[in-house]
């Protein structure tokens, strides 16, 4: 009886070559789920958001935080193009086909995408500058370290009110960024859907010198509701 049971158990055993295309395939499909639902790589493409995120930064962005809850001012959001933002440079691809298949689960740095940092949510009034030169979201002054040079801000000003589902978004390097500012004439009024939102950026993996998690800021805590 004990000859037939283990004769039994080596016929079900499938052959080492199926096993490693089950393994692979299991692999795939969990590399989609986790792109999808978790966690995916992206790269910096520009010198938009200096000095927080550097041109080719590598970054994982997360989801989880966006399941159950909203965009949130002060968020650094990567978002899909609402059209017409990206150029040649910032729209690059994977070049050859094991690229594009390890972008296509989420394992190769994904580009044709823009990251900024949201100012205001849908309801807000946001507008530059006050007497001081600071952006204010709801007649709130934002004291924002993050920036390169804050003194840019009186450059280009604005005076708007964030329609209810989208997002004003604008880079750390406000003197070179075609963030939301740059778009207030085109048909979205410089607005991104919160729909248009892949996740918010979570930890910075290449350079190795500049490893580690993106902190976030105080900045928007004392901002009143609209």
């Amino acid at each position: 009886m004990t000859e037939h049971r283990a004769a039994g158990t080596q016929k079900r055993q499938l052959p080492v070559w199926q096993e490693s295309i089950l393994l692979i395939v299991t692999a795939m499909v969990m590399a989609v789920v986790v792109k999808t639902f978790f966690l995916q790589a992206f790269y910096i493409p520009s010198e938009s958001m200096e000095p927080t995120m550097r041109p080719d930064d590598k970054i994982l962005v997360q989801k989880v935080s966006y399941w159950t809850g909203d965009v949130g001012r002060g968020d650094i959001v990567v978002f899909d193009d609402p059209g017409g933002w990206l150029d040649a440079a910032d729209s690059r691809r994977a070049s050859n086909q094991v690229q594009r298949g390890l972008e296509a689960v989420g394992l190769f740095p994904t580009g044709g995408h823009l990251i900024k940092r949201v100012i205001g949510v849908g309801g807000d009034s946001v507008q530059c500058c006050d007497t001081d030169g600071k952006v204010t979201v709801n007649d709130a002054a934002l004291d924002e370290p993050y920036l390169l040079d804050e003194t840019v801000n009186r450059d280009q000003p604005f005076n708007i009110k964030v329609p209810e589902g989208y997002l004003f978004v604008m880079g750390d390097n406000r003197n070179n960024s075609a963030d939301s500012r740059a778009h207030l004439g085109d048909p979205g009024g410089g607005f991104i859907s919160q729909d248009a939102v892949v996740g918010k950026t979570w930890v910075r993996v290449w350079p190795l010198g500049r490893t580690g998690f993106i902190r976030g800021s105080d900045t928007f805590d004392a901002v009143p509701a609209p």
